[in-house]
């Protein structure tokens, strides 16, 4: 039966992220976690290619103890089983040594023809992780992909190139990175839901992955020092006059000063 694997990240909700006025610093640990947009479309075309040919599709997913419930929507989507890759050493990694994890889990997880991410995470929109893990599993990869599809054996991805589209046929095993125009996502029934809590979940460290700390974060060659979000600061300046064509006339004056409105 053909293998279908699905890279997912659980991220912050973006809606509920809130910014220390202290600091500037975004307090994100607060803020609620759910599936990554782009890889909740990437695995509504997994299963949707489980449905028309057959296959059984697993998520998996570096995460934490809270990554579980981001997961369990996956199940209830309708992925058969989860991979939760859950250590203390895989925290603050970069994009390269993330996708040595992940790679080293699809490897331990044994014979998959098709892997399967969203081109960025949302949290982060660096767009490396899906090729690098391609690379470091040896296998051909189709990126920005709008359309895929199992004809005749052989897989037909459409590529979003902006100004054409460019159609590509590979035979397994490969990696698709897809973007937002490839469907929308199924919202799973209430039967899924209570079916998901019985699907296995599985959970490996470092060590049962065959990582070294110590290479592992030797690895990880981007260090974030710190995040900020930019200062802005107003003049409160007010325009009062009984007349809207001399209220107009002021504010002009007022943005030509700025230089608000050269060119």
């Amino acid at each position: 039966m053909t293998r279908i694997a699905v890279l997912v990240k659980d991220i912050p909700d973006l809606n509920e992220v809130r910014i220390d006025p202290s600091t500037r610093r975004p307090q994100a640990e607060a803020a609620k976690r759910r599936l990554n947009d782009l890889d909740k479309r990437a695995l509504e075309a997994a299963i949707r290619m489980k449905e028309t040919g057959g296959a059984e599709v697993i998520t998996v997913s570096l995460g934490d103890g809270r990554t579980k419930t981001s997961v369990l929507e996956a199940l209830a989507m309708g992925a058969d089983a989860a991979y939760i890759l859950s250590d203390p050493v895989f925290k603050g990694l970069d994009a390269n040594a993330t996708s040595r994890v992940l790679g080293s889990a699809i490897g331990k997880v044994g014979a998959v023809d098709v892997i399967v991410a969203g081109e960025l995470a949302l949290d982060g929109m660096g767009s490396q992780v899906g090729p690098r893990v391609a690379e470091l599993l040896g296998v051909p990869q189709v990126t920005y992909v709008k359309e895929l599809r199992l004809e005749a054996g052989k897989y037909r991805a459409v590529r979003d190139l902006e100004d054409v589209d460019e159609v590509v046929e590979v035979e397994p095993p490969f990696l698709v990175t897809v973007v937002r125009e490839v469907n929308e996502p199924r919202i799973p029934s209430l039967i899924n839901i209570m079916k998901a809590k019985k699907k296995p979940i599985t959970e490996w460290n470092a060590e049962a992955l065959g990582l070294k700390t110590e290479e592992l974060k030797a690895s990880s060659r981007v260090e974030v020092a710190d995040v900020q979000v930019p200062e802005v600061k107003r003049k409160r300046i007010m325009i009062k006059e009984e007349k809207v064509g001399d209220a107009v006339a002021k504010l002009v004056s007022a943005l030509s000063a700025e230089g608000a409105l050269e060119g």
